[in-house]
């Protein structure tokens, strides 16, 4: 052997070791990087969603955006797969009633040297064995049914919290929907404020023209437009926040742009049916959140059914076959064989008669946690009816307002067209017309919040009953 060989492998030793080896940062001061943070960044890109399609020139209603975005939000799917493994489990835990079998097959050659008498004689033999083992559990005073109850309680729960992904994820459609609404209502509202300024920025300059104003007066009404397009880029700003904030509820890339319907075009309810008793009702009734606590109940008694069962004995059965095919070849003598079919049958109790206190610290812990179970019950329903009174509370002052801004938009269109009126004929000054003009731009504003407003929070309070995801309207009890 040279020393060209040992060289060569510690080169590919030292090249392997910084793939093999990993260690938190070398120093405290300085970000960590290294060849690994690349190939996560790889593994990052291929596990990248690709954004689905949208239609740039389709005007989009929010029940088709609702669908879109059940069909691609990344949430849902965690959540459906994660139903997918507790049903799974479910499965794995209703196997344990039937009977369990497993083959197995060896084969094998055994060479030995027996001594006999004074000399040692070489035996060789070859031997095959395939065998059936059947193992079954006849009686286990419930720990099984506990067990199964309890993945089935599991079971439950995902099923409910995927209900409950989707009232969240539609509920998130919802707001970033009217957010936009309000943030393109308010864009048109702007424009108008900033038409209606520019209108009294020449009234003032052709006064000036004539004499009959003074130069304050016009850089007044130009301070005025100017303040209208400033406050305008700021509202532009805003909506398109509000249409990243869509794309992202509906699980594409914030960048993608979405048209929705105008305000203007979207109904708008005039008032609410139920009293609040109601859809405390529902939401006590429907929320898969409260249901999901409900089957926590569930879940520790069956976790208390299999604690129990350790306090008795169960009982197995167990079966074995087996075929066997050995040969023998001794020094000086001729081959031999033999085949034949083996088994046995047994049957097993076994009884924990001491642990120590283990068994009745399971028990006290399930006891323990079906309290803590019901408890948590209680308080995800009082959480709910609170969660519901605010909503409807909301609701009806969101009602009230929309009705007092209409009056107030009604009320401030007046006074802005009378102002510019008397301005034009020299009986009120620049003053006057610049607050009314200011007046109107905050009733406008202040009627498209209204309006959607109410919007929002009738999404709010069917997110808080639970109807958001009922395929149809439960009718209220009395």
């Amino acid at each position: 052997m040279t020393w060209e060989t040992p060289r060569r492998t510690l080169l590919i030793l030292t090249a392997l070791l910084p793939l093999c080896a990993q260690g938190p940062p070398s120093t405290p001061d300085r970000p960590w990087h290294s060849p690994e943070e690349q190939r996560v960044a790889n593994d990052g890109r291929r596990l990248r969603q690709v954004p689905f399609r949208i239609e740039p020139d389709r005007v989009y209603s929010l029940p088709e955006l609702i669908d879109l975005a059940e069909s691609h939000n990344p949430e849902t799917m965690v959540s459906w797969e994660n139903a997918r493994a507790q049903a799974a489990a479910l499965g794995v835990a209703r196997s344990e009633l039937f009977p369990t079998l497993s083959a197995v097959a060896l084969s094998g050659v055994d060479r030995v040297e027996v001594p006999f008498g004074s000399q040692f004689y070489r035996q060789t033999l070859p031997a095959f064995q395939a065998s059936l083992d059947l193992n079954y559990t006849i009686f286990d005073f419930g720990a099984r049914r506990g067990r199964i109850d309890a993945a089935s309680a599991r079971l439950l729960a995902a099923n409910f919290l995927f209900n409950d992904v989707h009232r969240r994820v539609i509920y998130q459609v919802q707001q970033a929907y009217y957010r936009l609404l309000n943030a393109s209502g308010q864009e048109v509202a702007a424009r108008a404020s900033l038409a209606n300024a520019q209108a009294v920025q020449q009234a003032a300059e052709e006064r000036l023209r004539n004499g009959l104003a003074t130069l304050p007066d016009v850089l007044e009404a130009r301070s005025a437009s100017a303040q209208a397009l400033y406050e305008l880029q700021a509202i532009l700003g805003t909506e398109e926040i509000a249409r990243g904030d869509l794309a992202t509820a509906m699980g594409t890339s914030a960048t993608t742009v979405i048209r929705v319907q105008p305000l203007s075009e979207v109904p708008n309810p005039g008032s609410i049916s139920e009293n609040v008793e109601q859809a405390i009702y529902r939401g006590l009734d429907q929320r898969p959140d409260l249901l999901a606590d409900v089957t926590g109940v569930r879940l520790a008694n069956a976790q208390r059914k299999e604690a129990l069962a350790a306090f008795y004995p169960s009982l197995s059965l167990g079966l074995t076959t087996n075929a066997q095919s050995s040969y023998m070849l001794q020094q000086q003598l001729p081959w031999g064989h033999t085949a034949a079919l083996t088994g046995g049958l047994a049957m097993s109790l076994t009884w924990n008669m001491f642990d120590g206190g283990a068994r009745r610290s399971r028990l006290a812990e399930a006891e323990a946690r079906i309290r803590s179970a019901e408890a948590q019950v209680s308080a995800t329903q009082d959480r709910i009816e609170n969660e519901v009174w605010t909503a409807y509370s909301h609701l009806v002052t969101a009602f009230r307002q929309r009705e007092a801004a209409t009056s107030l938009l009604e009320a401030a269109n007046q006074s802005y067209a009378a102002a510019l009126e008397s301005y034009g004929f020299g009986v009120r000054n620049l003053v006057d017309v610049t607050a009314a003009q200011k007046v109107l731009a905050q009733a406008r504003s202040a009627d498209v919040l209204a309006r959607t407003q109410v919007l929002s929070t009738l999404a709010d309070l069917a997110f808080r009953t639970g109807d958001a995801i009922q395929p149809t309207a439960r009718r209220p009890h009395p």
